[in-house]
C-alpha cells in the first residue's frame, strides 16, 4: 500500500514543504553559483528513471566549464573548484532535486539517478533498481555512499527495492541528515569525483 500509493504523495507533500522552507538557501545558492561558476549556477543532465525513462536531473553545478585550447573540458579535479567541493561536501549541490522529485521523476529515497550509458552494462539482478524511482537519497547513500565498491552500491539498491517500507524510508531520511552534517562518504579515497562504472567483471 505505501509503496504503490502514499510514498509517491509523501514525496510530493514534504519535497513542497522543503522547497517552501529553503527558498531563501536557494536564492543564496543562485547567487554565489552564478559567481563562481561564471555564469549559469544549474547543472541538467539526462539520466533514467523507473522502468528506464530518461529524465532531466537538475543540481546546483559544483564544476566549471573550463576548456583545453582545443575546446576539450579540464580534469574534473581542475574544474573542482573550492567553491564546488564545499558545496558537495555540504551536500547542496543535490537540493534541486527537490523539483524532480516534485514533478514525479524522482523519490526522497530510492536507488541514486546515474548515467544513461550505464544502462546496457547492469546485469539482470542490478536493472531491477529501475523498478522505482530514483532517489534524493538511498540506502546505499547511508551505507557508505560513494566509499561502497559498484558491486555493494548495487547490493543496497536492490535490497531497497524489495523492502521498501515508511519506517524504512523515515530511518534513510534520519540517515542522511547525520550523514551530511558529518560529511561521510562524500568521494571515494583518493578522488574528487566517483569512479565510472564500466560493468561487471
Amino acid at each position: 500500500m505505501y509503496k504503490n500509493i502514499f510514498k509517491r504523495f509523501f514525496d510530493f507533500f514534504l519535497s513542497l514543504a522543503a522547497l517552501i522552507v529553503l527558498a531563501p538557501v536557494f536564492l543564496v545558492l543562485i547567487i554565489l553559483g552564478w559567481k563562481h561558476m561564471k555564469g549559469n549556477p544549474f547543472f541538467t543532465q539526462e539520466r533514467p528513471g523507473k522502468d528506464g525513462k530518461i529524465f532531466k536531473l537538475i543540481k546546483f553545478r559544483s564544476m566549471s566549464e573550463e576548456k583545453d585550447k582545443d575546446g576539450n573540458y579540464l580534469p574534473d579535479d581542475v574544474r573542482l573548484n573550492s567553491y564546488g567541493k564545499k558545496l558537495r561536501a555540504s551536500s547542496l549541490d543535490e537540493l534541486p532535486e527537490l523539483i524532480n522529485i516534485l514533478k514525479g521523476d524522482m523519490a526522497i529515497v530510492g536507488p541514486r539517478p546515474l548515467l544513461v550509458q550505464y544502462l546496457p552494462l547492469y546485469n539482470e539482478e542490478q536493472r531491477h533498481r529501475h523498478d522505482v524511482r530514483p532517489g534524493l537519497t538511498g540506502l546505499a547513500q547511508v551505507n557508505g555512499r560513494n566509499l561502497l565498491s559498484w558491486a555493494d552500491k548495487f547490493k543496497y539498491d536492490i535490497e531497497y527495492v524489495n523492502n521498501i517500507t515508511l519506517l524504512g524510508d523515515i530511518k534513510i531520511i534520519l540517515k542522511t541528515v547525520k550523514n551530511v552534517l558529518t560529511h561521510e562518504g562524500i568521494n571515494g579515497e583518493g578522488s574528487s569525483t566517483v569512479e565510472y562504472f564500466n560493468g561487471n567483471n
